[in-house]
């Protein structure tokens, strides 16, 4: 049994897929593909034959790979899933956090959730200050903020005129600030700020053609390190998306088997600040399960 406790800071659930990217449809045809704004897409495994992307086909996922606990972002593509999320929160309370979906609406949810999404990158108006009174809202009900921003550092005056206003709020900024273009490093940059925290989900998408293991990424990480120190970097999978190349399991190994992190990095980096940051409780590590090779 490994002693390490693994949280996933970025993934995504539904029961049904029914969503929008530029005023086009998004939704399930059936054998992981979707219709994705007039195109079909891979958009899950292709042995989720019924569309569906439950908490329990992640747990078997999360136990095989002794990932702990999870935080549940969401996306405009997939539509708003806060009543299942919701559900699979009251059923599993120790393992996952939740995160609301902010529509660009004044009636966006907070009572049972653990957060607000926020997809920056998709906003209408990207002015990320005319939003201060939705941060408020958010800081004064002591709930995160999950932000994917504009590629580069399009939005990070913006959002560094948030956060010197709302110093308590806590911040995490989604797909490692969009490392594979130019300008990510000032959205790492903003974690430098006490509350505010970078998490990795779709780092494996965002280095695909390189694939696995990933080199470049753990390139990255190394890079994001001696910018705003591991302490404030968090793992996240991006799951299902990710998982049409590669396995979960792998999502976590190619961390796990590098020689450029350190033992107290990897603890860092995997889980550690990830309790820390979303405040998870009674976790113990999980047991390996072998398996046919």
């Amino acid at each position: 049994m490994s002693n390490r406790i693994i949280i996933d800071a970025h993934l995504h659930l539904w029961e049904r897929q029914q969503g929008e990217i530029e005023g086009k449809p998004v939704y399930s045809i059936g054998n992981g593909k979707s219709m994705f704004v007039g195109e079909i897409r891979q958009m899950m495994p292709p042995y989720l034959v019924d569309g569906k992307n439950t908490a329990e086909r992640l747990l078997a996922n999360m136990d095989y790979a002794c990932v702990n606990g999870c935080v549940v972002t969401q996306e405009y593509m997939d539509g708003n899933q806060d009543e299942y999320l919701l559900k699979v929160k009251d059923k599993y309370p120790d393992r996952f956090r939740i995160c609301s979906l902010y529509e660009e609406r004044d009636d966006f949810e907070l009572d049972g959730f653990d957060g607000v999404k926020i997809c920056a990158g998709r906003l209408a108006d990207q002015d990320l200050k005319k939003l201060l009174p939705v941060f408020q809202r958010i800081c004064d009900a002591g709930k995160f903020v999950s932000i994917d921003m504009a590629d580069g550092d399009a939005q990070v005056d913006d959002l560094q005129w948030v956060i010197d206003r709302l110093p308590n709020l806590r911040i995490a900024i989604g797909h490692f600030g969009m490392v594979t273009t130019p300008g990510w490093q000032r959205q790492i940059a903003l974690a430098k700020n006490q509350n505010v925290y970078i998490e990795s989900g779709g780092l494996t998408w965002l280095f695909h053609q390189e694939f696995y293991p990933y080199p470049s990424a753990i390139e990255a990480i190394r890079e994001a390190i001696s910018i705003c120190g591991v302490e404030k970097l968090m793992w996240g999978s991006d799951y299902p998306r990710t998982m049409t190349d590669i396995t979960y399991k792998s999502a976590v190994r190619f961390l796990l088997d590098t020689n450029r992190l350190t033992e107290a990095e990897k603890d860092a980096f995997l889980g550690k600040n990830a309790v820390r940051f979303y405040g998870f409780k009674n976790l113990t590590p999980l047991p390996e399960i072998g398996n046919m090779l």
